[in-house]
């Protein structure tokens, strides 16, 4: 038997680091060449890291949150046969296997503090009261808090008759209305994908003077040509939402309003405006918020809209997404449809200039010719970066989307 050293691969496009995310292995396991190992999180994008050799694992190297370099010590195997020489020694660990967690202590009995047997009051605020374990036992059971009952032990120390007086007063009743406090914490770890969220969250925010404005959208006659659209598909074509329709809206709208497709490069003091309209989708994920590209929208109708977008959420979902299908938008579109609200006041993805998110479309009553009638409504909210684009330009377009949307035959013209 032999040991096989296993370096952290160069991943390709300038990458030097990645951050651990997922071990999928440990120590003792015993894996076959191809098999994932890790899960690592690049600058670009996530990879799984497969195993050059069949073996078992020795060791591992970094823990979830951990940054590891290039030609880094990654994972010790054995393996069949002798080990390469031009592969180094794995320095000697005094405990290859991961430590188990302690075995819990039994409960200590507490040693009454000298006092005299008179004293009967309830323990101090912020002092554990004095207990056995076996009046603690029966305390859990009945939902009572030690905190608040008087012992007349030594010390003010609880005992079973201490118990059976709060409760034959009425003791568990008062405990169950005013209802049992909750001390426990959990510790969450920020890596990976949440914490690359935190880090374009915080530097959007801080580097970017939001405004965002909001606007009701009749979109009657807009689901009325989705629905005609839709009975009329094709099998192998995807079934219309709005966001196609809103896609194409923001192609024919940007053309009015090329300031808000735009990247602004604040260092070095300069707006490049696109001609291209990439609209980035964000997409929620169990890993959290990622938002996949749907690139040259203006080449696009709105069915190829619609299978692009359907292709590209996907593969963010599936972690299958490349690093070209994550990156590149020039405006972004957020849809909260699903959970309503009346408005937002969405991120910009920095360095984009504009983002717009879509809430959920539902009949209303409204006034149109004087006249109470229900109408099909849906609100949308813009957020801008107002070193860029005024007040004005933003209200401006987003009543040039609002007709786009309201009068969807012009999407069309």
């Amino acid at each position: 038997m032999g040991k096989h050293v296993f370096k952290l691969p160069d991943v390709g496009e300038g990458v030097v680091e990645g951050e651990i995310v997922d071990w999928k292995v440990k120590a003792g396991d015993s894996v076959t060449e191809d098999q994932p190992l890790v899960d690592l999180m690049t600058d670009k994008a996530t990879v799984a890291i497969p195993s050059p050799v069949s073996g078992k694992v020795i060791s591992t190297t970094g823990k979830p949150g951990d940054m590891v370099a290039v030609g880094a010590e990654l994972i010790v195997f054995e393996v069949e046969g002798k080990r390469k020489e031009a592969e180094p020694e794995p320095e000697a660990a005094p405990d290859p296997e991961p430590k188990s967690e302690p075995e819990p202590e039994p409960e200590p009995v507490d040693t009454p503090e000298p006092a005299p047997a008179s004293v009967a009051a309830a323990a101090p605020a912020g002092k554990r009261p004095l207990a056995s374990p076996a009046v603690r036992r029966r305390a859990r059971e009945a939902g009572v808090d030690l905190s608040g009952i008087q012992g007349s032990g030594p010390g003010g120390r609880i005992s079973h008759d201490d118990m059976d007086t709060f409760l034959q007063g009425g003791g568990r009743l008062a405990a169950v209305q005013r209802g049992q406090k909750r001390t426990g914490t959990t510790e969450v770890p920020v890596i990976g994908l949440r914490r690359k969220i935190a880090v374009k969250m915080a530097e959007s925010k801080s580097r970017i003077p939001h405004f965002s404005y909001l606007e009701e959208i009749d979109i009657t006659e807009l689901e009325s040509l989705r629905q005609h659209l839709n009975a009329k598909r094709s099998g192998d074509m995807p079934k219309l939402t709005y966001l196609p329709f809103l896609m194409q809206a923001l192609v024919r709208t940007l053309q009015q309003h090329p300031e808000c497709n735009a990247l602004y490069e604040d260092e070095r003091n300069t707006v490049v405006r696109h001609e291209a309209v990439h609209v980035g989708m964000a997409t929620q994920t169990d890993d959290g918020l990622m938002v996949p590209v749907i690139r040259h929208s203006e080449a696009r109708d709105v069915w190829d809209c619609a299978r692009e977008m359907r292709r590209v959420s996907q593969a963010a979902r599936d972690k299958t997404a490349t690093s070209e299908e994550l990156s590149g938008s020039t405006i972004t579109v957020t849809s909260l449809g699903a959970l309503g609200g009346l408005g937002a006041t969405p991120i910009i993805n920095h360095p984009e200039v504009a983002i717009i998110g879509v809430h959920k479309a539902e009949e209303r009553a409204v006034v149109c010719d004087g006249a109470i009638v229900v109408r099909r409504m849906m609100n949308l909210s813009g957020s801008f970066d107002h070193r860029i684009v005024d007040g004005y330009n933003g209200a401006q377009m987003m009543q040039t989307l609002k007709q786009m949307l309201e009068h969807p035959a012009t999407i069309f013209m």
